[in-house]
Order: structure tokens, then C-alpha cells, then sequence
């Protein structure tokens, strides 16, 4: 924050809410809705865009169709959050990740469920979706593990 030299006032705090249309992204959400994540893929080029787009950047067309994104990723780097942002004050510290999904997708997730010195890049991952409520969605990376005795949601 730089300072002023100039004699200031506090303004209020101010809220702002947006109505976003999602009329052409209604596929990801219900998608999201049922734990898959769905983007889109060009039908001229097959560039495959996430998150899902209405028109293709590779060669500019507009006819696109919904695929089904994997949920097995490779973790590719990660940090740890100690020094959150505003709206995460009041979570743990915690270790968000970029993970590449089978179809090339990066994925920025939080990884769950392991300590900072237990990640490796290269490692194997899961992607989970989770509802935070009716209409808010999150997804998270789990340490993938090969074992029959976990029985956590998407192992």
C-alpha cells in the first residue's frame, strides 16, 4: 500500500455483487452439480479449453462441444500458504498446487491431505469436486493412493 502525503479520508466499505449470465457455461455447472468436471473442445481444431470457453482462441470458431476432463492429475509444482489472502484469514495454512490432467489441463487446486514435505512433483493426484453450498463448488487435489483401504470420496 503506498502512502499518501496528501491529506485523505477513509471512503466506506464498499460490496459489490455481479449477476453473471451463464447461459453458454450452464454445462460446466451442472456438470459440477453431479462431481464431473466438464470443459469444452473445439470441433474445428480440438483445442481443448479449460475452463470452457464459447469460442475457440486457437482458430477462432464457435462451434464447441462438452467433454468430460479426467480426474487423475500429475502434480506439477506446488507452494505452501502461510500469508493468505483476505477471504482465507481464517483457514489453516495450506498448499495449493498445479496438477496436469490425462487431457493436458493444468488445474490450480488445493492438495489435501498430506503435509508440505510429503509432496513430489511428478506425483499422482485426484481431483475432487466439492459443494461449499447450492450454488458454490470448489475442487481439491488429493495424494492418490493405490490402496483398497482408502475409502475417501474419489480413491
Amino acid at each position: 500500500m503506498i502512502e499518501s502525503t496528501e491529506p485523505t479520508i477513509r471512503s466506506r466499505e464498499l460490496k459489490i455483487v455481479y449477476e453473471i449470465p451463464v447461459k453458454r457455461l450452464i454445462s460446466f455447472l451442472e456438470g459440477l452439480k453431479q462431481g464431473k468436471l466438464v470443459t469444452t473442445k473445439c470441433k474445428r481444431c480440438g483445442t481443448v479449453h479449460f475452463p470452457p470457453v464459447a469460442d475457440c482462441s486457437n482458430c477462432l470458431n464457435s462451434e464447441m462441444e462438452w467433454i468430460e476432463l479426467s480426474n487423475e492429475a500429475t502434480i506439477e509444482t506446488f507452494t505452501y500458504v502461510t500469508t493468505k489472502p483476505l477471504t482465507f484469514q481464517r483457514d489453516p495454512p495450506y498448499i495449493i498446487a498445479i496438477g496436469r490432467l490425462k487431457e493436458g489441463i493444468r488445474i490450480l487446486a488445493r492438495l489435501t491431505g498430506m503435509r508440505p514435505e510429503e509432496v513430489k512433483i511428478g506425483m499422482k493426484a485426484k481431483l475432487v469436486i466439492k459443494m461449499i453450498s447450492d450454488d458454490r463448488f470448489t475442487y481439491e487435489l488429493y495424494p492418490f493412493k493405490d490402496t483398497k483401504d482408502d475409502h475417501r470420496e474419489g480413491f
